[in-house]
């Protein structure tokens, strides 16, 4: 649920990682967006919501593997068994609520952010709509691991355009801001929780869940270097800079 939102309009990372799986890519990240090059806003900006797009859809073939699914959306299918709603709009609702955590935490949502709470729902829900459950142990396999490579394209995509950070991750970042604890054991204590609370209600835990945690670091910080958009040439126009802090990938 991507995911690579931070507090600016962009983010250009230095090193990465995390998204809607929580890995940390990048240990410096300066916020800069510039004005140089016509053609680069367009760019990001295709690259921001085609990969929101595809990580909702990626996350649906996670689904239809029943091999089990990322931490955050163990608990939104745990939470749409019992309301009766699809997971999109789970999704949906439980970003938004988290996005009125960052609050208190003096978190800055960018276009990214937003985004990433309407879109990616809507888009898993689409592709559910029109891919079924896969049969046979060959399609569920199948299923899983396109999920998982497409996650990280995604991841790739939507992080690299610098638009900001998914609602979930910059939740871990202002956690490791306002309390002291380092990243990895927030997000660590984060997804335990959401995992074991979703696994509680119905989520579906597996061994899709197990290699998206040991593959999605990696997959994101290949794929981020494939789709990196260049910095632009010095003597541009800043648009909007922030100070230097730790990304992390969500949705």
């Amino acid at each position: 649920m991507v995911d690579s939102p931070s507090q600016a309009t962009g983010c250009h990372a230095a090193g990465h990682y995390d998204h809607t799986g929580g890995h940390l890519l990048s240990r410096r990240t300066t916020h800069t967006t510039r004005t140089g090059q016509p053609g680069r806003l367009p760019r990001r900006l295709s690259q921001l919501y085609g990969g929101l797009v595809l990580y909702g859809a990626s996350s649906a073939l996670l689904v239809r593997s029943g091999l089990g699914l990322e931490p955050w959306n163990v608990l939104h299918q745990g939470l749409a068994e019992h309301t009766g709603l699809s997971m999109g709009v789970v999704l949906t609702i439980v970003g938004a609520v988290v996005l009125l955590l960052w609050i208190p935490l003096r978190q800055r949502p960018g276009l990214g952010t937003v985004s990433n709470v309407l879109v990616i729902g809507a888009a898993m829900d689409a592709t559910l709509g029109v891919v079924p459950d896969a049969r046979g142990w060959a399609l569920r396999i199948a299923a899983m691991v396109a999920g998982i490579v497409l996650n990280g394209a995604a991841t790739g995509l939507y992080i690299a355009a610098r638009f900001g950070p998914g609602p979930r991750d910059g939740l871990m970042t202002g956690l490791n801001q306002r309390t002291g604890f380092s990243v990895r054991l927030v997000r660590t204590a984060v997804e335990i929780t959401v995992v074991v609370t979703g696994f509680a209600l119905g989520g579906t835990v597996g061994l899709g869940t197990l290699l998206y945690a040991v593959t999605i670091g990696p997959l994101a910080q290949v794929f981020l270097r494939v789709f990196a958009v260049p910095s632009a040439p010095d003597g541009s126009t800043v648009v909007a800079a922030g100070q230097p802090r730790r990304a992390i990938l969500r949705r």
